[in-house]
């Protein structure tokens, strides 16, 4: 049985200070955050920064940056249609919604975003399809709605999939419309397990053949699961790190897969998340000593500078919004310094950022 996250799974978090956001900011040129992604998948650009300083390489040469006996971890989350369009009708008048679902709170209920939010009331339809209908239970604090579905379960999965579009970030939605493209582009190769509204999307540079090229090498790779949310990629508004609450996400890692790691590192190999969503869930289920057993539920694992490591060796990620909770991953594992000049450099060679970007491989100042 899956153990049940708890504050204490992640102790070391609390030795974290507070810190301003304003350290976490940067100027990007808007002409650098990409639109889509480079095809193939593999001819994304690799920034590689350790102890020995930074180099420029493409993902095709991962193998080459990696050893026999290190471990890839992945997030097998699948990402669902969670942007839905559709009408709220108030006698002879008619708005038209837009709602992004963020976060599953049951069977037929979920957490949004909606637009024209102020325009809308609790109790209230809005009608997404002729099959899919959704009640405005309540309206949040945080401008979020809680919506009631007239589906429970599969039932409401299947119509949510026959009615959705895919969920693109912001920074990409508010520049095009999403495609027939995004369906495949914003998935990962290992996407299996439906339940996140954005990709984790240090994976969606992987293909069947860097896999091979991988396991030839003597790189084996393993899968934890979380449900990435919306939350995980929104600007923290507050103005010092304590100010911000993380959101929270499910996920799991089963005991099979904690042994294989636990055996990598006692044997010498490397367990090198490919991603902060995967890096979380190793977080978050590892003891203080870095042994990690199997767990499954919510996390709000929130790291920033001054957190120590214990799971994992090495990461992999892309380049992140300005005063995002990432830049705050980021600056903790490599320190603000070298998060300083790893992106001062991305920008100075015009790496691609967000989503459909390029991607780095980072390792702490001792790997």
């Amino acid at each position: 049985m899956l153990a049940r996250a708890q504050a204490a799974c992640y102790s070391p978090a609390m030795t974290q200070p507070d810190l301003p956001v304003d350290l976490f900011d940067f100027d990007l040129p808007e002409d650098l955050i990409a639109l889509r992604p480079v095809r193939p998948r593999t001819a994304a650009r690799l920034l590689v920064s350790g102890a020995e300083g930074i180099a420029d390489r493409t993902i095709v040469d991962l193998p080459d940056c990696l050893r026999a006996g290190d471990m890839l971890v992945f997030n097998d989350t699948r990402v669902i249609p969670a942007r839905l369009s559709g009408h709220r009708h108030r006698g002879e008048f008619t708005v038209a919604v837009e709602a992004n679902l963020i976060e599953r709170l049951d069977g037929d209920l979920w957490r949004a975003l909606a637009r024209p939010g102020k325009r809308l009331r609790e109790g209230e339809d809005i009608v997404f399809s002729d099959d899919l209908v959704a009640a405005i239970e309540a309206k949040e604090e945080d401008g979020s709605l809680r919506l009631r579905f007239n589906h429970s379960g599969a039932e409401l999965d299947a119509a949510i999939a026959s009615a959705g579009v895919m969920p693109l970030p912001p920074y990409i939605a508010q520049r095009r419309a999403a495609d027939e493209r995004d369906d495949s582009d914003y998935q990962t190769f290992l996407a299996e397990k439906d339940g996140a509204v954005a990709a984790p999307t240090a994976a969606l540079h992987f293909d069947a053949d860097l896999m091979a090229a991988l396991t030839q090498r003597g790189i084996d790779h393993a899968a934890v699961t979380l449900h990435v949310g919306a939350g995980t990629f929104l600007p923290v508004k507050s103005d010092t790190t304590a100010g911000h609450v993380m959101h929270s996400e499910t996920g799991a890692i089963d005991a099979a897969t904690a042994a294989r790691l636990n055996a990598v590192r006692a044997e010498g190999g490397r367990v090198i998340a490919v991603g902060t969503t995967a890096l979380r869930v190793l977080e978050t289920a590892a003891a203080d000593t870095g042994r990690l057993a199997a767990w499954g539920g919510a996390t709000d694992i929130f790291i920033t500078p001054g957190y120590r490591f214990r799971a994992i060796d090495g990461v992999m990620t892309n380049f992140h919004l300005p005063r995002s909770t990432l830049m705050m991953l980021v600056a903790a594992f490599v320190g603000m310094d070298r998060m300083r000049a790893i992106y001062a450099h991305a920008v100075a060679e015009r790496y691609r950022f967000y989503s459909y970007g390029d991607t780095s491989l980072l390792w702490p100042d001792a790997g």
